[in-house]
């Protein structure tokens, strides 16, 4: 399942991994871990910030992913399923033919609210 993991940093965990210079190899290991297809790096109220999209074969690869940032950076993590373009179209499909009316009639059902 496509995830996308959002991490915000503690600011003097970071300046710590910074200075004994861990950071770098730290969120290295990480990426080559995910293998994301997106990976940003960005500050956020102050603070170290990184965004990755990645896919989630197993729920068991939650504590691997997420230990390693709350024990290294100190951070808050947020992981939470998403889609892409052809997914959300694909599901807004789905979700028109599962409430289409019976006998055909889908003059009712919305056209998938002009996605697509």
């Amino acid at each position: 399942m496509r995830m996308m993991l959002r991490a915000v940093m503690n600011t003097q965990a970071g300046n710590a991994a910074i200075r004994d210079g861990s950071i770098g190899p730290s969120l290295r290991q990480l990426v080559d871990q995910l293998h994301p297809e997106a990976a940003y790096f960005f500050p956020e109220d102050g603070r170290r910030a990184c965004l990755m999209v990645f896919d989630m074969t197993d729920s068991a690869q939650l504590p691997v992913i997420t230990e390693q940032l709350f024990l290294t950076m100190g951070a808050q993590v947020t992981c939470v399923p998403c889609m892409n373009m052809d997914e959300l179209v694909r599901g807004l499909s789905e979700m028109q033919a599962a409430s289409a009316p019976q006998g055909g009639d889908r003059s009712r059902v919305p056209d998938g609210a002009g996605i697509g």
